[in-house]
């Protein structure tokens, strides 16, 4: 064989050689990418060519499938009150994709889970269809209801839960939308998220996972905590040495209270929780320094970018760099302090759970067709927060401010309740209205079943005197433990 002809055969041979080598890269390693790539059309129209498994609350699916009658598509995905359950499912949409549980649980709910390859392989031989997977959640559908009628056509979020487990008993947010809406591929499903996406109340937004807020005066609940953990104070019903009017340091600015005529001038602990006052809890978080506030926060989750329920929630923030003039204000719930609702129901539950801090989730477990449990989820502990001894002081604390302070919107009779109010401040000059925030923990013999931290973001047609965490948040966290003790 001549030279030129036996450089042709090599270089055939190598072009040979990287076509088998590329096909065998693609076949295999990028086989499972390339089917679950969300371009790859033939996966979707495997994914509603039967009906998917539901989402489960209270025992019964919120979640079902119908028949389209259209080529493509056999089924298409309907919500059970999808408004209300929304934030807990999130969507699954031919046109728009999934996300939140219907998004994390896909493989198993369309019945292509690995873990449903027995069930599968057996149908085979039977001759039965594929079958989804079912997602049990850890909702409360009394509390989630209470919750989300609370809310009613107000802009806010609800977050309950269990405070000995993390088990979330409700997670509501409003404005809200239906799933249903746009499901399918029609025009119609078309026009409906049009609309959602140019709402400017963004009824998409899960307001209680995935926005921050400036938690207000509900943060005071870490500030005294710090302050008990760090030897600052140890009795709470001891005067402080907090003089009313108080200037923050290094400024000419005095720390007003919200209330002239409350008992805040050497205030102890537990009076200055009773009535919010903010010359007692600035000077605490100024005294203790931001590094200390900050350690004290991060026990409770904040500054955790990784808080799954499986949905992902927000970082809760509490700044590293600050001075003294901003460690002042983060102590009541200011500055540049940012929580979910998510995060400041975990500070409530934490308190609650006698100063241990459980992991928060939302699904109690997965499984089959068949109803065999594919996973369990245990509860996991966090962290521990506080002491057990600085957590009953805090219990003190809030359930004195239930009983004799601004939290009595949340009492009820026959019930040890503990809670505290928040209002947090926000734009140039206030100029933005308030935060109204409350939070609650219910008691019934030795243990807690339920924490609630509530979040409303009022509008414009609420006179500013009229914004407050008792009255707009406290009746609707009292409705949600209501609900819960009424199970």
């Amino acid at each position: 064989m001549n030279r030129p002809i036996r450089h042709i055969a090599v270089f055939s041979g190598l072009l040979v050689l990287a076509l088998l080598l590329r096909t065998t890269w693609l076949q295999f390693h990028r086989a499972e990418a390339l089917a679950d790539h969300d371009r790859n059309f033939r996966v979707k129209i495997d994914a509603y060519a039967q009906p998917r498994g539901d989402i489960i609350v209270g025992g019964r699916p919120i979640t079902g499938s119908v028949k389209t009658g259209g080529i493509n598509f056999a089924y298409k995905r309907v919500f059970k009150q999808g408004e209300m359950y929304a934030p807990v499912t999130g969507y699954s949409s031919q046109t728009y994709g999934a996300n939140h549980l219907e998004k994390l649980n896909e493989k198993l709910l369309s019945g292509t889970d690995d873990r449903l390859f027995l069930q599968r392989t057996l149908g085979m031989f039977t001759g039965d269809k594929r079958r989804g997977g079912d997602v049990v959640t850890t909702i409360n559908p009394k509390a989630q209801k209470a919750a989300f009628e609370g809310l009613g056509d107000r802009t806010g979020a609800v977050v309950a839960i269990e405070p000995d487990t993390g088990k979330i008993l409700a997670l509501a947010s409003t404005p809200s939308y239906d799933p249903s809406d746009f499901a399918g591929s029609s025009d119609k499903d078309v026009a409906a998220w049009d609309r959602l996406q140019k709402d400017k109340r963004k009824p998409m937004t899960n307001r209680a996972l995935k926005e921050v807020y400036p938690p207000g005066s509900t943060f005071k609940v870490i500030t005294a905590a710090a302050a008990l953990e760090n030897g600052k104070y140890s009795d709470i019903d001891a005067p402080t040495e907090s003089p009313d009017p108080w200037t923050m340091p290094d400024t000419n600015r005095v720390l007003p209270n919200h209330s002239p005529t409350a008992p805040c001038k050497n205030a102890s602990l537990n009076v200055a929780m009773q009535h919010s006052c903010n010359n007692v809890y600035g000077k605490v978080s100024a005294d203790l320094g931001k590094d200390t506030m900050r350690e004290t926060a991060e026990k409770f989750g904040f500054n955790d970018p990784e808080v799954d329920t499986p949905v992902r929630a927000a970082e809760s923030v509490f700044p590293e760099e600050m001075d003294r003039p901003q460690t002042a204000m983060s102590g009541i719930g200011q500055s540049s302090v940012v929580a979910t609702p998510l995060q400041i129901a975990m500070m409530t539950a934490a308190v609650a759970n006698d100063g241990t801090l459980m992991k928060p989730y939302l699904v109690e477990e997965l499984r089959d067709a068949d109803l065999d449990t594919v996973e369990k989820y245990e509860p996991q502990v966090m962290s521990e927060a506080v002491s057990e001894e600085t957590a009953a002081k805090l219990q003190k604390m809030m359930e004195d401010t239930a009983e004799k302070g601004t939290g009595r919107p949340g009492r009820i009779p026959g019930v040890t309740v503990g809670a505290k109010t928040g209002t947090a401040q926000r734009g140039v000059d206030n100029s933005i209205p308030p935060l109204a925030w409350f939070i609650s923990y219910a008691k019934k013999g030795d243990g807690s079943p339920v924490a609630v931290a509530v979040m409303i973001d009022p509008d414009d047609s609420i006179p500013r005197d009229q914004i407050s965490g008792g009255g707009l948040a406290g009746p609707i966290a009292q409705k949600v433990m209501r609900a819960v003790l009424a199970d």
